[in-house]
C-alpha cells in the first residue's frame, strides 16, 4: 500500500481554503515518506486558472509525489445537495484531474436520479483515461454496504468505484472489515482514514439516513475508541489491496498540520502494510 497525505489535514472548517499554502504541505508531505498528496478544491479544482493548477504539478513533481486522487469542486465534499451536480457537467473535473496527471476523481451521489448521470460521466471519463469513485458517506447512496453495492452494480462501469471509509460506516452501523471489504473489493479504488469516538454527548453531529443523526468526537487515528485499525489493515491486506491510503482527518481542531502528518505517518506505519 502507498501512504497519501489529503490536503484536508489543513483545511479551513468551511472545506473552501486552507490554512497552510499548498507548498508547504507538499514539502511537509514528501519529508516525512509519504507518496502522494490527495488534492482538494480547498487546494485547487474548477474554480482555478489552469496556470495555477499547472504550477501546483510542478510543486508536486519537484516534491517527487503525485496526486492520488482529486476532489475537484467545494459540493462534493460538503456533500449538499449541489454536490451531485458535476455529474451533469464532468468536463472541469476532468479538466483538473489531467492538470495534475491523476486518474481518479472523487463525485457525489445523493438520489436515484443521480445514477443516470454517472453513467453519462462515467462513459466520458474512461474516454480521457479517468475514474470516477465515491466515499463511503452518511446521507448519500453510500452510506450503506449492500445499497451501495446495488449502485455500484447499476453503474456498471470498470472506471467507477468506492473510496473505502471505515469511520463513516461505523457511524452508520455498518461492519467495516474483513467481510465488507471483500463484498467491497472488485469496486475498490482509494482508501480514507480518519477517526472518529460515538459519543451520545459528542460536539459533532452528522445526519444518517439509516439512524437519523449521530454525535461524536473527532479523535486522532492513533486514539483509541473509535475505529479499530487493525481491523481495516487485516482486511485491506486479506483482499490484497496495494493502493492509496489517504490520511483523511480534519485535524485543524485537535493539532496543527505537521503534528497530524507526523503522527499519523508514525501511527499508521505500525500496520506494516506500506511500500517504503
Amino acid at each position: 500500500m502507498k501512504l497519501s497525505l489529503s490536503v484536508r489535514i489543513a483545511e479551513a472548517p468551511s472545506k473552501t481554503k486552507l490554512n497552510v499554502p499548498f507548498r508547504e504541505l507538499v514539502d511537509l508531505a514528501a519529508e516525512l515518506g509519504y507518496r502522494a498528496v490527495c488534492l482538494r478544491a480547498s487546494a485547487g479544482g474548477v474554480q482555478t486558472p489552469r496556470a495555477e493548477l499547472d504550477r501546483m504539478r510542478g510543486e508536486v513533481e519537484r516534491a517527487g509525489l503525485v496526486v492520488s486522487m482529486v476532489t475537484a469542486d467545494f459540493n462534493v465534499p460538503l456533500n449538499n445537495a449541489a454536490g451531485p451536480e458535476s455529474l451533469g457537467d464532468i468536463g472541469p473535473s476532468l479538466d483538473v484531474a489531467e492538470a495534475f496527471g491523476c486518474d481518479l476523481i472523487r463525485i457525489c451521489m445523493k438520489t436515484a436520479a443521480d445514477i443516470k448521470s454517472a453513467c453519462h460521466a462515467a462513459d466520458r471519463a474512461a474516454e480521457r483515461g479517468i475514474r470516477l469513485a465515491h466515499q463511503c458517506h452518511t446521507t448519500s447512496l453510500f452510506e450503506q454496504v449492500e445499497p451501495s453495492v446495488r449502485v455500484l452494480e447499476e453503474v456498471g462501469r470498470p472506471n467507477f468505484g468506492l473510496i473505502y471509509e471505515p469511520a463513516n460506516l461505523m457511524l452508520c452501523g455498518e461492519d467495516y472489515g474483513e467481510r465488507t471489504l471483500r463484498r467491497l473489493a472488485p469496486w475498490l479504488m482509494n482508501v480514507y482514514v480518519q477517526n472518529h469516538a460515538l459519543d451520545p454527548q459528542g460536539p459533532v453531529e452528522l445526519e444518517t439516513w439509516c439512524l437519523g443523526p449521530r454525535r461524536f468526537r473527532h479523535i486522532p487515528l492513533w486514539e483509541p475508541g473509535g475505529v479499530d485499525f487493525a481491523a481495516v489493515f487485516d482486511g485491506l491486506k486479506a483482499v490484497g489491496y496495494d493502493g492509496f491510503v489517504t490520511v483523511h482527518q480534519a485535524y485543524a481542531e485537535l493539532m496543527g498540520p505537521r503534528e497530524a502528518a507526523v503522527k499519523s505517518s508514525q501511527y499508521l506505519r505500525t500496520f506494516d502494510v506500506f511500500d517504503a
